[in-house]
């Protein structure tokens, strides 16, 4: 695949200003913005991509600080078996030259924030999980006959 079609991501492997303790671990810069309030500047921030994670999350004031609304409110079920409600929201995310919609989650202050897999899909890319790199999926469609 041409260089020209990656994204390229920052990755603990890697990067030689992070302690590469933890291998496999993929991070992506990304624009946010308010799809409803294009008045409002986007912002910029350092996502970890996580597969596993169905919605993105992102600390609650920088949502707040785009004007997003919160939509509803979702149960979630933390690592440890916890229950917690979170508002959820919805953004734009922009990665290189890609842009989507996404539901996003409201979280508190301190939270690394994520990107899922939902916006993910959405921007048509995938992870790679041998290079850690985030690849533009091959998309299929069904003809009809």
């Amino acid at each position: 695949m041409a260089a020209a079609n990656r994204v390229f991501v920052g990755s603990m492997a890697n990067v030689p200003t992070r302690k590469a303790s933890v291998v496999g671990i993929t991070f992506t810069k990304a624009r946010l913005s308010n799809p409803r309030r294009p008045d409002i500047a986007a912002i910029e921030i350092e996502l970890l991509v996580d597969s596993g994670a169905f919605f993105s999350v992102v600390p609650a004031s920088i949502l707040e600080g785009l004007g997003v609304a919160r939509k509803h409110r979702q149960e979630f079920t933390l690592a440890d078996g916890t229950h917690v409600a979170y508002d959820v929201g919805e953004v734009t995310f922009a990665v290189g030259d890609l842009d989507a919609t996404s539901n996003v989650v409201f979280a508190p202050e301190g939270v690394t924030p994520l990107l899922g897999v939902v916006a993910l899909e959405s921007l048509a890319l995938m992870l790679n999980p041998v290079t850690r790199e985030l690849l533009p999926m091959r998309l299929f469609l069904a003809r009809a006959s």
